[in-house]
């Protein structure tokens, strides 16, 4: 599409689709240690289980992302969400399938716990999830395509602010479904149906941003006058274009190192946060759903006239570098184990994270230039998904090993970022005219 066409197109649909899509998933979040639990599992299975998404995200997204820079991103966002639908269907089977042991495990490292069937159906449901779970790279690639460099941040922003209302709504939505008399079947029912919602909104009101790729070189057999259509949709160009070559790209692989190291802490964090609450705090799913939706609304606030406000008068890497020493400072107070200073490190948890992403992002799609947009966030999220697996994998294990010290150690790994992230202040804006 023309730059003409894709400034008539709204984000509106786009940010409405993403909160009920972040808000299906955020209804089992209060309650999915506690399922662990009693299908027999423990802190390491939970992470395990947690990872599944960004494992096989890792496998997905980037194919996803090419795909989108061919085929459309209407057409792959649609794609990704039938894919969602069908991860809760599969989701809630495990709920009524009888918990039959396939496995005993009693180890002194990895602690005690059971296989299960259902813990398998858990582990699919969340697998194919991250398989088909292209919709975050694609949407960050949608945005890019229809904003300009002035309204990046801000429009990430927005995108990230419509991700917490969904992450608002959906745990204090699980908090009231959970206490009924179907326990989380509700709540699971309730994801499939947002989830479908999702489907059909998709379909019917987001509009294409990026229906072909033009031909680098045009053949001498096609006159001036040649239809526009009959030069597009060839993915020779696209397909050629893998990861030596985003790598290659001038400061790109130095961004995606630089939020490697974030996204390792904050996915340790939501593994080790609800086992820590779920043990020693001795938290209901409701008291875990209102922390979890209280945090996302100081997001919300961080992410929006917070953040607009600042990208007007600071730069991306100095959002980038205040944002991770606030981040780092919000685990230290984790590690105190006051309930008061919880809250007060969500505020920090909330104004370092709401600070550092729409930067990331914002900065990231400048250096990308336009043509490389969906597969540049489409390998940019498949490094995070590996950031991701190593940290929900080791959010669990570390805090059975240290308890609240794993706070310290997830503190340390944000305040790494700060040396490395001097550099960026350095790096040159691309014309992406």
């Amino acid at each position: 599409m023309t730059d003409r066409e894709t400034k008539g197109i709204t984000i509106y649909p786009l940010l409405l689709v993403n909160f009920i899509g972040t808000m299906g998933i955020s209804l089992v979040t209060p309650f999915l240690i506690f399922l662990v639990e009693r299908f027999g599992g423990n802190a390491l299975i939970y992470g395990v289980i947690s990872s599944m998404y960004p494992v096989f995200q890792l496998i997905g997204s980037p194919l996803l992302g090419r795909w989108s820079d061919t085929y459309g991103r209407k057409k792959v966002l649609l794609l990704s969400q039938i894919g969602t639908l069908i991860s809760w269907m599969i989701f809630f089977i495990a709920l009524f399938v009888p918990i039959m042991i396939l496995v005993n495990v009693d180890s002194g490292i990895f602690g005690s716990f059971a296989m299960t069937v259902p813990l398998v159906l858990l582990f699919i449901a969340r697998g194919f999830d991250g398989l088909t779970g292209g919709n975050v790279s694609v949407s960050n690639a949608y945005i890019a395509d229809i904003t300009e460099d002035k309204d990046r941040s801000k429009n990430f922003g927005k995108m990230s602010i419509s991700t917490n209302l969904g992450f608002i709504g959906g745990p204090a939505l699980a908090g009231i479904l959970s206490v009924t008399i179907y326990g989380e079947a509700l709540p699971v029912l309730a994801a499939i149906i947002i989830s479908l919602a999702g489907v059909i909104l998709i379909a019917f009101y987001v509009p294409e941003s990026r229906r072909s790729i033009m031909k680098e070189k045009i053949s001498d057999d096609f006159s001036m006058t040649s239809d526009m259509s009959e030069r597009c949709a060839n993915p020779a160009p696209v397909q050629k274009k893998g990861l030596r070559y985003i790598l290659g790209l001038k400061h790109i692989p130095y961004m995606f190192f630089i939020y490697f190291l974030p996204t390792l802490g904050f996915n340790a964090f939501y593994t080790s946060f609800p086992v820590y609450a779920f043990n020693e705090l001795q938290w209901s799913i409701a008291e875990l759903g209102l922390f979890f939706s209280f945090l996302s609304l100081l997001l919300i606030v961080v992410k929006g006239p917070l953040l607009s406000y600042l990208s007007i008068r600071y730069s991306d890497p100095f959002l980038i570098m205040t944002g991770c020493l606030i981040l780092g400072s919000n685990f230290i107070l984790l590690a105190c184990g006051s309930t008061n200073l919880i809250y007060v490190a969500a505020v920090l948890f909330a104004a370092g994270n709401g600070l550092m992403w729409p930067s990331t992002q914002s900065m990231l799609s400048k250096l990308a230039g336009k043509d490389n947009q969906g597969l540049v966030f489409g390998v940019f999220g498949s490094i995070l998904s590996v950031a991701s697996i190593f940290g929900l994998m080791s959010g669990g294990f570390i805090y059975e090993l240290l308890g609240r010290g794993a706070f310290i150690v997830i503190a340390i790994i944000i305040y790494l970022i700060f040396p490395f992230s001097l550099r960026l202040r350095s790096f040159d804006q691309p014309d992406n005219t």
